[in-house]
């Protein structure tokens, strides 16, 4: 076994262990939260906090993410608590990032649903109590409240954020203006549950989500179009990474979008010194350090899909690359690099899938192909147009017409294929299926990479 080999497996005990240890430290801190003393009370409490991420605007809700810093009646500590609540509030008034609030209500453990634990989603987040509906005053807006330069910064980025929703919501009706929405803002929850449940049923709910698996095919594709383009690799990885930033930042900084950034990254690295062999350690290492940050992430559906989908692309790309050779590979349409990519990425993540879905479509394959190669148009001209309408409105009423035709096409492809016909339901999965599955991938992958090391030597 060579040293490198033998450090990278010394480092991931060491991994293992720190992870553990983090465990059980977040462990306590759930238990001992001193907030949740107040949850499931008769009495109303007062907490004083301030909004801490964009809220989350719905269709006749919003709901804010707040850390509080005083609660009365005080329990303990006198009073004061650091930690944060969810409150779901009406649509309007509107309140924004930063916002200095006075709440009063009754706090709730969150529930558990039939199908969706709730509690944990919440608590991976940091999040131990909700309120809903409660008493609002605004001490102090957020323009006014801001108590570092970060604060302003990203403030700014939700106030450009803003504009461009309101000219994308603005040019194109639904569900056109949903999907766009969704894919280049990260509006997954302005979406109608319809709307969800068609892409489900094609199997393209993965083309609006912001997500390990997005931005990673997002990655993949945007660095081969800026290689066919004529790009050394290296200008294709800075130029990527640069987008990548600039699309995260869009997003809000959501913790998924940084968890898929990072993910990416490292993909486009493995690509840039053309060693994808250090991806995958890079992957695990990554994947490591964000556990040890927070190890409640094992459980999160988008940190496990994230790490996955960027796996199966290392691992079995190429693989699918020869099987389509037959597809055309030009400098402005990668079809099969974006296919290869594609299947990869869904088979190592149709477990997690299916688990926790409880269905499988039938017609993914297909939709895929058929939508896919035009998501990197659909997002190129939904900026172009979004960024031109906040200029010159009539520019961008000019320019919508492109974007409009890619949406609706991809509308249509969704209408057709999500019919009952396209979709398994599969109930009650066990997880050691997954286990099996994954027992069975490893050393297939394994031996589809020494036949590859095999071919390139020609034996």
């Amino acid at each position: 076994m060579s040293r490198s080999r033998i450090i990278y497996f010394c480092l991931c005990f060491i991994f293992l262990i720190l992870i553990a240890w983090r465990y059980q430290i977040a462990e306590s801190r759930i238990r001992n939260n001193e907030l949740k003393q107040y949850n499931d009370l008769e009495e109303k409490v007062t907490l004083i906090g301030t909004i801490i991420k964009e809220p989350d605007i719905r269709e006749k809700s919003t709901k804010l993410t707040i850390k509080t810093t005083e609660v009365r009646p005080p329990l303990t500590s006198g009073g004061r608590t650091s930690t944060r609540i969810l409150a779901t509030t009406a649509r309007y008034p509107e309140y924004k990032y930063g916002d200095e609030l006075k709440i009063t209500g009754k706090l709730q453990t969150p529930l558990i649903f039939e199908g969706f634990d709730y509690k944990d989603f919440l608590e991976n987040k940091g999040i131990y109590s909700v309120i809903y509906y409660p008493q609002i005053e605004v001490f102090v807006r957020g323009r006014t409240s801001y108590k570092n330069f970060g604060m302003g910064v990203y403030a700014k980025i939700l106030d450009f954020k803003d504009r461009l929703r309101q000219g994308i919501y603005g040019f194109l009706s639904p569900p056109q203006s949903e999907i766009l929405g969704s894919m280049i803002l990260g509006d997954k929850n302005r979406m109608s549950a319809r709307l969800k449940e068609k892409l489900n049923i094609a199997g393209l709910r993965h083309i609006t989500a912001v997500s390990g698996l997005h931005i990673v095919l997002l990655s993949g594709i945007l660095m081969s179009l800026l290689i066919g383009l004529g790009f050394w690799r290296g200008q294709a990885f800075y130029i990527s990474l640069i987008f990548i930033f600039l699309f995260i930042a869009l997003t809000g900084f959501q913790v998924s979008s940084i968890r898929a950034g990072m993910m990416a990254g490292i993909f486009l690295l493995g690509q840039k010194i053309g060693r994808k062999s250090v991806s995958s350690r890079s992957i695990v290492i990554s994947a490591g350090i964000m556990l040890i940050i927070n190890p409640l992430l094992i459980w999160d559906i988008g940190f496990q899909l994230s790490f996955l989908a960027a796996g199966g692309i290392i691992s079995l790309s190429s693989f699918f690359g020869r099987w389509l050779r037959f597809l055309p590979e030009e400098k402005f349409l990668n079809l099969r690099s974006i296919l290869s990519m594609t299947f990869s990425a869904y088979l190592f993540t149709l477990p997690i899938l299916i688990y926790n879905f409880g269905q499988i479509s039938l017609v993914a394959p297909l939709t895929n192909v058929l939508v896919l190669p035009i998501v990197s148009l659909i997002m190129v001209f939904g900026f172009i147009f979004g960024l031109a309408g906040l200029i010159w409105p009539p520019l961008g009423w000019l320019l919508f017409f492109p974007c409009w035709f890619l949406l609706t096409y991809v509308a249509k492809v969704v209408d057709f294929f999500s019919a009952p016909w396209a979709v398994k339901t599969i109930e009650n999965i066990h997880w050691l299926w997954i286990f099996v599955f994954y027992l069975f991938l490893a050393p297939f992958v394994y031996w589809l990479k020494k036949r590859e090391r095999l071919k390139f030597l020609n034996y």
